[in-house]
């Protein structure tokens, strides 16, 4: 495949009086209608940083001025890792390359750039959503996590149709919007404190998923939130749900509840909550929205065989900026040594690095050791959260055991006992 050249179009920043071009030809690459209002084009520069927001400027046809023709945007995110702690880490969003312009490396020089920036910031790791599988392993790109979406056929679960709250002395109330901005929050934390791969939620973010952030282009329909308290009275869990209104053919309803968010920092929350929306009147389907692959919902079931697998896929994406800071930052479940050659074509966090692990802390540093294992930084952005297996890399011949048994050691160390979940799209 040949790439045009692209020498005639500039990438840069964008400029304020820009940003209506600009969204416009966002709304281009994603094959939205591309018309943006004045009212959706305040609201993203009110939360936008400019020197973050690029675009790639081409000259129109006929020589009639110069168009956006591509746009890529970043912004500043924590992300948890294994143990607890979380790290500043470049947020990608909001990438396209318009139609008319592929093949010509203009996501190469802006995801450059970026990236280069992000370095210097002192980030430990950018993070994406893949939209294409395909595209961002050649930036350095790794597949981290995984999402998992079930259908739970109610009448089939098993469930007690009788059931009206949970039986651990905790309790379930309907919310509104203004309680989920006050109490979401602390939830938010807690749950990033425990599960690894968990992005954080900006003020911005409550409010746009709150309805406080509607646009002529955004249908705002406010759904049902319910909270759980435990018998203490404190809050341990937080869903957000919407419904369908089907009815059947014999006019009986059959409704299929879509759960939008659900949150739970212990075992006794997750169940009350999934219990909840499954024991709602009308509703004989649940659809669970996207989960960890090992999730606790279908065996929260007494037919766990009710929940069935309706989506699978990759979700968050890492590219690490910092070997030692980002090995540092994560806690082992053993103790144990390893000397990774990781390979950066990019440049931006290559070497050959010894990682000294154990469970009360690990030390990384630059060494000039024998490697144990040779690998891209992608794969080691794979690795790094816990959900992938180095021996299964090395069969599929993405990593090299340079000592036999290395890829095992590199398991026993990295793998986490639950696997990591993005709850959030961005």
């Amino acid at each position: 495949m040949t790439t045009r050249a692209a020498e005639d179009i500039d990438v840069r920043p964008l400029t304020e009086d820009e940003l209506p071009a600009w969204c416009r030809a966002l709304n281009t690459g994603f094959l939205r209608s591309p018309a943006t209002s004045p009212e959706t084009v305040a609201k993203r520069r009110a939360h936008f940083d400019l020197a973050r927001t690029r675009a790639a400027f081409a000259p129109a046809g006929g020589g009639d001025g110069i168009r956006q023709v591509a746009t890529f945007r970043s912004f500043a995110q924590r992300l948890s890792v294994p143990g607890g702690a979380t790290v500043p880490t470049d947020a990608v969003t909001n990438v396209t390359v318009s139609p008319t312009h592929r093949r010509r490396g203009l996501l190469s020089r802006m995801m450059a750039a970026d990236l280069a920036e992000a370095k210097e910031r002192g980030d430990v790791a950018a993070t994406l959503i893949a939209a294409e599988y395909r595209i961002y392993g050649r930036y350095g790109f790794g597949p981290a996590t995984t999402t998992t979406e079930w259908e739970i056929d109610v009448p089939r679960a098993g469930l007690d149709p009788r059931w009206s709250g949970p039986d651990d002395g905790g309790r379930i109330d309907p919310a509104d919007a203004d309680e989920v901005r006050k109490i979401g929050p602390e939830l938010h934390e807690r749950l990033s404190a425990r599960v690894a791969g968990v992005v954080s939620r900006d003020d911005f973010w409550w409010q746009y998923e709150t309805g406080l952030w509607p646009t002529p282009e955004d249908t705002w329909t406010e759904p049902f939130h319910a909270v759980y308290r435990n018998a203490r009275g404190e809050v341990d869990g937080l869903v957000v749900f919407k419904a369908d209104g089907h009815w059947g053919d014999a006019k009986m309803p059959g409704n299929t509840a879509t759960v939008l968010k659900l949150t739970g920092v212990t075992p006794a929350a997750e169940r009350a909550l999934w219990h909840h929306v499954c024991s709602i009147d009308w509703v004989t389907a649940v659809r669970t929205g996207g989960r960890a692959p090992d999730d606790l919902v279908p065996h929260l079931l007494p037919d766990p065989r009710a929940a069935c697998v309706v989506t699978q896929a990759d979700f968050l994406w890492v590219r690490i900026l910092d070997v030692v800071r980002a090995l540092e930052a994560r806690s082992y479940e053993a103790s144990g040594e390893l000397v990774l050659e990781v390979r950066d074509r990019a440049g931006l966090a290559g070497g050959r690095f010894r990682l000294v692990a154990a469970p009360d802390g690990a030390v990384c540093e630059p060494s000039a050791a024998a490697p144990h294992l040779t690998l891209d930084i992608g794969e080691l952005g794979a690795l790094w959260l816990g959900d992938a297996s180095a021996v299964r890399l090395a069969a599929l011949g993405r990593l090299t055991e340079e000592e036999a048994g290395a890829a095992a050691v590199a398991d026993a160390l990295l793998r986490t006992p639950r696997r990591p979940w993005c709850p959030d799209v961005f």
